[in-house]
């Protein structure tokens, strides 16, 4: 009984980490360029001293869903969305690069172009960086236009261009920090076929209906396991009862 009541008590805890899964998803619902994790689960073998008869539940997220989501528009300049495939590539606080579909871009204290998440957004040679400026126009190949102060209204300068890359999906991963990453952890080349939308958001690709269906037939499942844990122990008891018994 002890072996049955160990069954009923994985599926019913891995099944609570697969609910955490999609709660997390619904909880981005309204998260601007976010990626839904996928979730599953299947059955692990138990070896010991014996043959492996029984198997234990254990819930996993083998992928990201990578669909788009829909382009929302704002009218902000530097609000910015891609337009097709491709990623923004960010610096990471390491050092390192990550990669996002759409940016709430401002500017900080010192002129460093930051997306919405506050990190660094790349250019051709690194963070761009941007000198004072009246207004910032950004193209659809990534390149940052700027009227300098002091500057007549039809004088823009070209001062860099946003990192866009498209790499493999298949080579992506969601990393620690909710961004995408590449799986090697080395930067992407730059794609010149990349390009974006000004005033325009991504938004997030979850879909609340399907999620709060997954939620309502896993929390259906954890019923069925604590129901067979309360059996095996009532299976117990009576046994016990017989035992003393004869």
């Amino acid at each position: 009984m002890d072996k049955m009541l160990y069954v009923a008590m994985t599926g019913a805890s891995q099944n609570t980490l697969a609910q955490r899964a999609h709660a997390n998803n619904l909880a981005n619902l309204s998260t601007n360029g976010f990626r839904r994790d996928f979730e599953q689960a299947r059955s692990m073998p138990v070896f010991g001293d014996s043959l492996p008869a029984r198997a234990y539940a254990m819930t996993e997220r083998p992928a990201t869903d990578f669909t788009p989501g829909a382009l929302q528009e704002t009218g902000r300049d530097l609000d910015i969305a891609i337009e097709g495939e491709g990623w923004i590539a960010v610096q990471t606080p390491q050092g390192g690069e990550a990669y996002v579909r759409t940016a709430s871009l401002k500017i900080d204290a010192v002129g460093i172009l930051r997306a919405g998440n506050d990190l660094p957004v790349m250019g051709n040679a690194g963070p761009v960086v941007i000198p004072p400026e009246q207004k910032v126009e950004i193209g659809r190949d990534g390149t940052i236009s700027i009227r300098a102060l002091g500057e007549n209204p039809n004088v823009m300068a070209e001062v860099d261009r946003i990192k866009l890359v498209k790499p493999d999906l298949q080579q992506m991963e969601k990393g620690l920090d909710g961004m995408i990453h590449h799986k090697s952890g080395q930067p992407v080349d730059a794609d010149a076929t990349v390009q974006v939308v000004s005033g325009f958001q991504e938004t997030s690709n979850v879909n609340a209906v399907a999620e709060m269906t997954s939620m309502l037939a896993l929390s259906r499942q954890f019923e069925l396991h604590i129901k067979m844990m309360r059996t095996a122990e009532d299976d117990a008891a009576a046994m016990t009862k017989v035992m003393q018994i004869s």
